[in-house]
């Protein structure tokens, strides 16, 4: 068999890029050791699933003895819930990297399974967070002579600034207007689906290559399991990293209000029923945590894969893979 003229037992990536991913985990393993953020390992199969409605989960069945669990297994999405276990139960500042797995992504960006780096600060919210994540970037890039500088704008004044929209009042037919030439399918998008797309395709193709950007307190409605900050116009007190047009990373002043986060994800099923979708269970376990006392604290998760491509400056994730899934 071959892919792309060569034969695909052969790696996807070249050597020179699996020696600079070597160097990029030690980097990062130093980074955190000087910080005093402690390497810990979870698991990838769980009783409870994502309930994102917009992240789909591969499941698996175990044939072996369960003692009355399920035996249904979900591959974790990331680390987020075990590593909050640990949290609740005072272990203190950690992080993990290692590989996740969402179902249907597969193509030149995008593998069904990749390499996750997530992380926890405690006492920390999510503006301060994002200096560290930006410092390690930055660590990285200089692995590979390059620099970038960091800037950072709340997500309104981004939308204000560069597409002239008032993000709360501006109706769905003026978001999908501000899309220009871009034709969309509107049957079933909502609101935020507007301003995603508004994202993607106006917004971050005209980000800087040579900027880290952080975008900060996002709509109340996409607050995931951020925090939501009170005021006048509410916000959910997340980040998202852009280096260029390249998303690396997704950050959270994380959410402590175990009723809150299980209303979440029972919201999160009812979308993903109404859609048709598997809806995964809750994680009653993350929400026992929570509810036994859950530290103040914010946590970044930060795709090594993408943050690899951007070194590299290739748009293929193959590139960056030993294998990829056309050969795995």
């Amino acid at each position: 068999m071959e892919a792309d003229g060569v034969s695909d037992w052969q790696p996807s990536a070249s050597f020179d890029a699996l020696r600079l991913r070597a160097r990029l985990n030690a980097t990062v393993r130093a980074f955190f050791a000087e910080r005093g953020v402690i390497e810990v390992e979870t698991p990838v199969m769980s009783v409870a699933g994502n309930t994102d409605p917009n992240i789909a989960s591969f499941h698996l069945e175990f044939s072996g003895r369960t003692d009355g669990a399920p035996r249904t297994r979900w591959l974790r999405t990331s680390p987020e819930y075990p590593l909050k276990r640990l949290l609740a139960a005072g272990f203190g500042d950690c992080y993990e990297l290692g590989r996740v797995f969402r179902d249907g992504e597969a193509g030149g960006r995008h593998n069904p399974e990749f390499t996750m780096l997530e992380w926890y600060r405690l006492g920390w919210d999510h503006t301060r967070l994002i200096d560290e994540t930006a410092a390690l970037v930055q660590a990285a890039l200089a692995l590979v002579g390059r620099t970038a500088t960091l800037s950072r704008i709340a997500y309104h004044e981004l939308y204000r600034q560069r597409l002239g929209i008032d993000v709360e009042a501006a109706t769905d037919e003026q978001l999908r207007a501000a899309l220009g030439e871009v034709v969309i399918d509107p049957t079933g998008l909502t609101r935020d689906d507007w301003l995603d797309l508004l994202m993607t395709h106006r917004l971050q193709p005209s980000f800087d290559a040579d900027e880290l950007l952080a975008v900060y307190d996002y709509p109340a409605s996409q607050c995931a399991l951020a925090r939501i900050r009170p005021g006048q116009v509410p916000v959910a007190e997340r980040f998202e990293l852009y280096l260029g047009p390249l998303e690396l990373a997704n950050g959270y002043h994380e959410l402590a209000d175990a009723a809150e986060q299980g209303a979440r994800f029972d919201r999160d099923r009812e979308i993903r029923r109404g859609r048709g979708d598997i809806a995964p269970p809750r994680d009653e376990r993350l929400l026992e945590a929570l509810s036994a006392g859950f530290p103040a604290c914010a946590g970044v998760a930060l795709g090594m894969d993408r943050l690899m491509m951007a070194m590299l400056g290739t748009g293929r994730i193959a590139d960056v893979l030993a294998f990829d899934f056309a050969r795995a």
